[in-house]
């Protein structure tokens, strides 16, 4: 798709999930269905639109700093661990956390 067209996508897209979301009643579960699949429109439209994932690959921080451990054959990241720093430094503090509470 064309840049315009993503950005026409991601209009409508966001107008239907509005709609639905903003209806004085309860979505029915038909209506829920729409509302999820207008909403990963949305979604996929705004990803086209950006620079992409970034060098961390991490949806939340695409622009974020790259783990220096990532790729570290002698000190290896947990498995599952992804690029972003953030992410992964938020995971250590959890970690950490939850070995100093015991």
């Amino acid at each position: 798709m064309s840049e315009q067209s993503d950005w026409r996508e991601l209009q409508v897209a966001l107008r239907t999930a509005s709609d639905i979301a903003f209806d004085q009643e309860m979505p029915t579960g038909e209506q829920a269905d729409v509302l999820v699949d207008a909403l990963r429109r949305a979604q996929a439209a705004a990803l086209a639109l950006s620079a992409g994932p970034g060098a961390t690959g991490c949806r939340v921080h695409p622009q974020g700093a790259v783990d220096p451990l990532h790729g570290d054959k002698e000190d290896p990241l947990p498995p599952g661990w992804g690029k972003c720093l953030l992410c992964n430094d938020r995971r250590r503090r959890a970690a950490t956390n939850r070995r100093g509470v015991r």
